[in-house]
């Protein structure tokens, strides 16, 4: 039987290496529900995509040597801000090597090598990405399809699945994508999903990218108004409400996401889908 491979990356802030937790845990729920069975464990292998140590020991020193030590005021209104924008900035390509932005695709890069030897190289994939994690993912996957195929982060590169070509769902949430659009004149080739490779894989799978956002978060935005392009690449701008009695009106909302129901209903469903249809046309895989 075909198991189907699952990304989670993160996004911005404070982040630990169990910040998937909660949601896979709500997404096995879901989808055993759905599948009539105890877990979704034999079914789909989830692997969360930590990328926040690349930049973390840096921007507690900047914190500590900065804030704290020099006795600025508002020192938790500085620390929230310091590591969201912290991680932006750090984010970017510069002219050197080895710098930021390869350490955190080489993250995604590992993530998707551990899948494709726990699932195997023709799994289809499935991307879940929170805020800045969407950036990060679609330059990451944007590289691969138009750039090179064998980047050099790939592990393995006789795997599809590490290669991107694989790809055949995505679901944006709370997407800071817009925002990074202003540092390019022209923003009109977005990632291709399913991936081209993935069509022919899976002729009968119907990929989508879905971006989920709510209007009371500051962070998140549509991405179909962006360019025609990315009319035709995003399936649905979903609008949604997501937080509790103390977040969902006002802009800390942006971490709810992944606990929200209508989100983790929505990936479920389309992860039962594509289970049935592996390995009812492909039962021999």
């Amino acid at each position: 039987m075909q198991k189907i491979g699952v990304i989670v990356i993160h996004g911005l802030g404070l982040q630990n290496k169990e910040f998937a937790f909660k949601f896979i845990k709500k997404l096995d729920h879901a989808f055993a529900g759905m599948m009539n069975v105890s877990s979704s464990k034999p079914y789909i292998d989830i692997e969360p995509v930590y990328w926040g140590d690349v930049f973390g020991d840096h921007e507690d020193r900047i914190y500590r040597d900065l804030v704290v030590n020099k006795k600025l005021r508002y020192k938790k209104l500085r620390r929230y801000l310091l590591y969201y924008l912290a991680d932006a900035v750090a984010y970017q390509p510069v002219d050197t090597n080895g710098h930021n932005y390869d350490a955190v695709h080489q993250s995604i890069s590992n993530a998707l090598h551990c899948l494709s030897q726990r699932i195997g190289n023709t799994a289809p994939l499935f991307v879940v990405s929170h805020s800045l994690g969407t950036v990060i993912a679609s330059n990451f996957f944007y590289d691969l399809q138009f750039i090179s195929r064998h980047s050099p982060g790939v592990i393995d590169t006789s795997s599809p699945l590490e290669r991107g070509e694989t790809l055949t769902h995505f679901y944006s949430l709370g997407t800071t994508l817009p925002l990074w659009s202003l540092r390019y004149r022209d923003f009109s080739k977005p990632i291709r999903i399913p991936a081209l490779e993935g069509k022919d894989l899976y002729p009968g799978l119907e990929g989508e990218w879905v971006n989920f956002y709510d209007k009371d978060d500051i962070l998140g935005y549509p991405l179909r108004e962006i360019d025609p392009a990315y009319e035709k690449a995003v399936k649905a701008d979903v609008s949604i409400n997501v937080g509790n009695l103390l977040t969902s009106w006002n802009p800390f909302c942006h971490t709810s996401y992944m606990r929200d129901k209508k989100v983790v209903n929505h990936i479920a469903d389309r992860l039962a889908v594509a289970y049935r249809y592996m390995n009812t046309e492909f039962p021999q895989r």
